[in-house]
């Protein structure tokens, strides 16, 4: 007899290989450029099935862009409580969020770069963790300023430079390049240390 953990599990099954499927597909076409049935082959399913699990393609686009957005805003909230020395709080938040978005470059990409396909009150609740992620970066940099650490005079547009850096990682990152994700995420790290006015 199955385990009740298996028997759990089983019904999640063909969602997870929807999405995985729509995941990639949306990387390789665009969300405007995939359809429904694009997605159902990519997972071996019928067209059909589909709407068993989701109710409509930019359904499964806002799931793929929450659960990016959320374990983006994880991965930061950790790295910046990581240590209460400003550098190396920069650093690892820095290195996360970079190596994150070259190891995760796939769905990356959906997440960032398809934002305006979503349905508008989709959109909102995906801006509410947006700004939380901006309010992460900004919070460490500002904190190095007023501790004089950082000589930064504008923390917000610092802060978003390095965002902005991290997150077009994504569009060209590609598995088997000159370096692994990892190598880049410290050397983004290294970058922003000279962004804030720090050298190291």
């Amino acid at each position: 007899m199955s385990s009740p953990s298996r028997r759990a599990a089983r019904p999640e099954e063909p969602r997870d290989r929807l999405f995985a499927a729509a995941v990639e597909t949306f990387a390789a076409q665009g969300f405007h450029g995939t359809t429904t049935r694009d997605i159902a082959a990519a997972a071996g399913m019928s067209p059909a099935a589909l709407y068993v699990h989701h109710r409509s393609k930019e359904e499964i686009l806002f799931r793929i862009s929450r659960r990016g957005h959320e374990t983006t805003l994880g991965i930061l909230r950790a790295a910046r409580a990581s240590s209460d020395d400003h550098l190396e709080r920069l650093h690892a938040v820095v290195r996360e969020f970079v190596t994150y978005h070259a190891r995760s470059h796939t769905s990356a990409r959906v997440v960032n770069y398809e934002l305006a396909a979503l349905a508008p009150e989709h959109l909102e609740e995906i801006q509410v963790l947006r700004h939380a992620i901006d309010a992460e970066v900004q919070t460490v940099v500002r904190d190095g300023v007023d501790a004089g650490v950082f000589a930064c005079p504008e923390p917000r547009i610092a802060a978003a430079a390095l965002l902005s850096l991290g997150v077009d990682v994504a569009r060209w990152w590609r598995d088997g390049g000159a370096w692994t994700p990892e190598e880049l995420g410290e050397h983004y790290a290294d970058v922003a240390l000279r962004i804030v006015g720090v050298v190291r």
